[in-house]
Formats: structure tokens, sequence, C-alpha cells
């Protein structure tokens, strides 16, 4: 019997629709719509295309969005200069900056720079150590993507085996202490596991965020379990994009998958329309 499919395509297309009912009210109410800025730095394809998507669902939900585009030679200081500038405006509540950066940028310092109260990724020290710390934070919008699908799909975490494979900042290491937090019990797999396949097939939740063209085989999967793939990988044979699950295989097996393209990525961004409402209520509320 072949998996249930989680669509996060249909479940962002439903949270930008909530979203953009209340900017109406929201403009009534506080004078504006919230203000998404996000800034490019070079022209990687794939960044550039992230950056365009971003910047059309902000547009779509009723939102003011700026698209700032840098070309490659801009220096560091250069880039906290503007990222100052933007905190520094009342009129703009989130700040995003388009990951990776040129070589020559020290990422930790720029993500560092971002104002924590506008901090739409949930990438700044403060809200990381916040979401470790169980207190008020700007969730990572991957995870809190994958948690919402979870939701949706009915699929309560509580006392269930999770294994999240992979101990990136962005979305192994928050989605294992979210899922922690919904009291699973969790192991993080990376590429030092020994016998990973053993590991992984203990799993009721699988979370795959490793970066690798369909790394998780069916062998590895145990029957039933859900089937989270975070990976977006192109494949040099056909040119077209896919997950680090293999997919038709593993969704044999699943009880729940979630496919790519059309999964966790809508999610992800659709989550950070949320983080920005977020973001403006809050200075809202602070003002009133």
């Amino acid at each position: 019997m072949a998996a249930e499919v989680i669509s996060g395509k249909d479940l962002a297309r439903e949270i930008k629709e909530e979203i953009a009912a209340k900017v109406p009210e929201y403009v009534k109410e506080y004078g504006r719509a919230p203000h998404l800025a996000v800034i490019l730095v070079g022209e990687d394809p794939a960044s550039m295309s992230y950056v365009k998507s971003k910047g059309k669902d902000a547009e779509q939900v009723g939102f003011r969005s700026t698209t700032l585009r840098l070309p490659e030679t801009t220096s560091e200081e250069e880039l906290l200069e503007i990222i100052a500038g933007m905190n520094a405006d009342d009129e703009l509540d989130g700040v995003l900056v388009q990951l990776p950066l040129p070589k020559h940028i020290d990422e930790d310092r720029v993500i560092a720079a971002i104002s924590k109260e506008k901090d739409v990724d949930g990438f700044h020290p403060l809200n990381v150590a916040a979401l470790w710390q169980k207190t008020e934070c700007i969730a990572p919008c991957t995870p809190k993507g994958v948690m919402r699908m979870l939701a949706k799909a009915g699929i309560n975490p509580e006392g269930k085996r999770a294994v999240v494979i992979g101990r990136s900042n962005i979305v192994g290491l928050p989605m294992s202490k979210m899922l922690l937090d919904a009291n699973a019990t969790v192991t993080v797999a990376h590429s030092r596991t020994k016998d990973l396949p053993a590991v992984t097939r203990e799993a009721d939740i699988l979370v795959a965020a490793v970066g690798r063209l369909r790394f998780v085989t069916a062998d590895m999967v145990k029957p039933g379990a859900v089937v989270i793939d975070v990976g977006v990988n192109r494949d040099p044979a056909d040119g077209k994009l896919y997950g680090d699950v293999d997919y038709i295989p593993v969704a044999e097996k699943a009880s729940v998958i979630t496919p790519v393209p059309g999964g966790v990525g809508p999610m992800t961004r659709a989550c950070l329309l949320e983080n920005t409402v977020e973001c403006f209520l809050r200075k809202m509320n602070k003002k009133n």
C-alpha cells in the first residue's frame, strides 16, 4: 500500500490565504501592512530563484516587499552597514539575508548583525538560544514547516521514535529540538553515525536533511514510518529536482511521505510569511 502524501503546496496555500485575509485588518488597526526585506548578494541561480519566490509570496498576501540585490563584490562592511540601516527602519518588520553568501563574507557575523526582533529566518544566536531554552523565539522556517505538516497529517510525535539525518544549524538541530519539545524520543544521525540503516529503521518519524540525492533508500525505512524529505538536489542525469529520499520505493514502505518538489519547500516559504507577521505584531503590540 502506497504512502499518504502530505502536500506542502496545498497546506502552504491555506496558510497564505489565512494571512492574506488578515492583512487588511492589520492595515486598518496599525496603519500599514507587514514589510519584509530580502537581501541577495551575488547571482547564484538557486538563490535568485528563492529570492524571487519569497518576494512574490509576500506580495501575494498583501505585504510590502523589498528586495535588495547587491553585486558579488559587495564587502562585508557594506553589507553590515545596509543591515544596520534596516534594523533602524521602523517601517520594516522582517530582514532576511539569502544564504549562501560569497566566500569573502562571514555568514555568522552577518546573521548576528540582523536585529533579533527582525530575524524572520530564526537564525540569530539569541533566537537559537531561546528555542533551546523554551522561551519566546522566532522559530526557523523549515523545521517549523515540518511540524505544521505533521500536525496537518494528524501525526502526534509524542512517544514516537524520531530520527533526524543531518545536524545543520538551519534544519537538523532545530528540527531535533522541536520534535523533542513535542515529546518524541529523538536521535540525530550524521555522516559519522555507525550502521546508519539500523538507526533509521528504528524511526517512527524519519526526517532526511542531509543534502544528498536519493540518500535514504527503502532498506533504511521501517514499514509504516512517516518520512519527511527536506532535501532538494538537482539530478545531473535529467536536471530535475529530487529529495534526499529514493521516493518511489520508500513510498511503497512508508505510511506517510512528503514529495520533492511540492513538500517541505513551499511550507518553508509559508512559515517565513508567518514569522514576518509574528515580528510585525510583536513590534506593534510593544508600541501600544
